[in-house]
């Protein structure tokens, strides 16, 4: 294994699955060095790291190691080891696949061969897994979380929503005004109280004001809930009595996902911005107009604490999808937006950006700018989310704080030439 060079070229492929994982060593001249199954367990780890000691595993130069996923306990337990462990995507593997056998054959040993040869003949063109502290990986998973709260709760506030529409208008009509529509704890107050038109009807001013008491309102509670009681007894189209029953226990059952979920998304929140703000780089990312404890922790969570990930700002900018990609071919040339890329973070940007807006004047003025120029809203945006997440990497690498006057100098004007 130890070339004339004096290099050590041996790389492992891990095939994994729920219950074993499969895994091939090979050399630099792509011979098969070992095999082994292994279960997922204590002592099928223990196989794994015997076996790449067999092989010129040390821990001065450990053996690296290729698998098709970023997460679960045995890549915990290989990140915890020192290695690196690069996680390949499953479609590119399946390319390389047909590069062994084009009569499109499949096995486990295959893969996990197929594996260890993209890091012998192609590791330069993937990344290990970012050497990441621990307080940022906690931090990502409850950030991660808390934004699957978030769109749990979306859909299950737009289940009811369509849900109500079939049978209830005037609950949505009550609610028309807010903001958050169902969302706001008076309206899931009220359902509760009254799932279906004929009880909202008959509800009694004192069981009204009590239900918005309840829910937290302080102030106009009266007005309120005289508001309440002209919508729910207005006259309106009605379903059978025996189906408008049905249905309120159907909204009861879709109240209660609801409830699940904005309960799910404030715990998580309180939890992650607490974490967060224990991270020595929380200063630096709130520092920047528009971004807030919560989606601070966001960019942290996808962005990660080890500075060596991402060479330059440029690499950043891709990775979260707002530097274009360009399609050129013969006389075709075409820049369009990537579509290949870390969609949380793309969509946490997207919300950066926005409220930047208001938060910054020269986030403003740039933005001002780009529809000028014919940018349309979104394009627009992911320009200026491109702009801010460029300068949020050079502040954390140099480890100062947003400066509005230096991230956005107005362009000078050209100067007017005088006659002599």
């Amino acid at each position: 294994m130890l070339r004339e060079d004096h290099t050590l070229r041996v790389t492992c492929g891990i095939d994994w699955a729920e219950d074993h994982h499969d895994i091939a060593v090979v050399d630099a001249d792509a011979r098969l060095l070992g095999k082994l199954r292994i279960d997922d367990d204590a002592a099928g780890f223990q196989d794994l790291m015997q076996l790449l000691a067999e092989h010129g595993d040390s821990p001065e130069d450990p053996i690296p190691i290729a698998i098709e996923t970023s997460r679960g306990l045995l890549v915990a337990c290989l990140r915890a080891s020192g290695r690196r462990v690069y996680a390949i995507n499953p479609m590119a593997v399946a390319r390389y696949r047909d590069r062994h056998a084009v009569s499109r054959k499949k096995s486990d040993h295959q893969d996990a061969v197929v594996l260890a040869n993209i890091l012998r003949t192609d590791a330069g063109l993937h990344r290990p897994l970012p050497e990441d502290s621990d307080l940022v990986r906690a931090i990502a998973v409850l950030a991660r979380a808390q934004q699957d709260a978030v769109w749990d709760r979306t859909r299950a506030h737009n289940r009811l929503r369509s849900h109500l529409r079939e049978y209830y208008p005037a609950a949505l009509e009550a609610f028309a005004d807010k903001r958050e529509r169902l969302l706001v704890r008076e309206a899931r107050a009220i359902l509760a109280v009254a799932p279906t038109p004929g009880e909202a009807a008959r509800l009694t001013r004192s069981r009204l004001k009590a239900a918005i008491a309840r829910a937290g309102r302080q102030r106009r509670i009266d007005a309120e809930t005289d508001r309440l009681l002209e919508v729910f007894r207005r006259p309106r189209l009605r379903q059978p009595d025996l189906v408008e029953a049905a249905m309120g226990r159907q909204t009861l059952a879709l109240l209660a996902q609801l409830e699940a979920a904005c309960q799910a998304c404030d715990d998580l929140a309180q939890a992650t911005e607490e974490l967060f703000l224990q991270h020595p780089d929380a200063g630096i990312i709130t520092s920047f107009p528009g971004l807030a404890v919560l989606t601070g922790a966001r960019i942290l969570a996808e962005i990660g604490d080890d500075r060596t990930r991402f060479d330059t700002a440029r690499d950043l900018k891709a990775y979260a999808g707002s530097a274009p990609v360009t399609r050129e071919s013969g006389r075709s040339r075409r820049v369009s937006h990537r579509r290949i890329k870390n969609s949380r973070l793309a969509a946490t940007g997207r919300h950066w950006a926005f409220a930047a807006l208001t938060a910054s004047p020269g986030a403003h003025a740039h933005y001002n700018r780009r529809r000028e120029t014919g940018d349309r809203y979104y394009a627009a945006l992911r320009h200026l989310f491109n702009r801010m997440i460029g300068q949020l990497h050079h502040c954390l690498i140099t480890r100062q704080k947003f400066d509005e006057a230096i991230a956005f100098t107005p362009p000078s004007k050209p100067q007017l030439a005088t006659a002599a």
